[in-house]
């Protein structure tokens, strides 16, 4: 799969020239295979973005503006929604690409796959119909986190209550 990066080489706008760079040197710093094609040279790059960026995506005046990020024929977006790719570490699956081992894309997605619905982790050597001890165990254990606070509240509750007789008696010695 080719990632397609439609640009205009010679766009006079800063703002366009600055999002298509750091489009560019974000995917070279990946080491992620793409071409990069021009719409201000070549009339035919040009009718193909227009035609292939959903209308939902298209700004008010009908014309989207580059960068455009395509996966072969598919549709990945602009430069914003790329950006927040970049911030949220989720560039691959915004290019529709598996993202490598050991990336940080990669081990959040391992991670979020191991997460059960209580926020523990799920036994990796669980096999499907096999019940999942973690889930058991996190149950015992909120019912013993709950035995111990009602311990702690009863032995608050002596403890207070042997100070308020510790007061009592020293208050009869005073007035003796």
């Amino acid at each position: 799969m080719v990632i397609k990066v439609f640009l205009a080489t010679s766009s006079g706008s800063t703002a366009i020239k600055k999002k298509q760079q750091d489009v560019v040197a974000f995917l070279e710093a990946l080491k992620v295979e793409y071409a990069q094609l021009d719409i201000a040279c070549n009339e035919q790059n040009r009718m193909w973005m227009r035609q292939n960026v959903p209308e939902e995506k298209k700004p008010s005046n009908g014309i989207p503006l580059p960068p455009q990020i395509f996966n072969e024929e598919s549709y990945c977006g602009d430069y914003e929604t790329f950006f927040d790719a970049k911030e949220d570490n989720a560039v691959y699956s915004f290019l529709g690409l598996a993202a490598p081992p050991g990336s940080k894309e990669a081990m959040k997605a391992d991670e979020e796959q191991h997460i059960v619905e209580n926020g523990t982790y799920a036994d990796e050597s669980n096999e499907e119909g096999a019940g999942d001890d973690s889930i058991g165990h996190a149950e015992e254990d909120g019912e013993q986190e709950e035995e111990d606070l009602q311990s702690e509240d009863e032995e608050e509750a002596d403890v207070e209550e042997e100070g308020e007789e510790f007061l009592e008696e020293t208050r009869e010695e005073v007035a003796e």
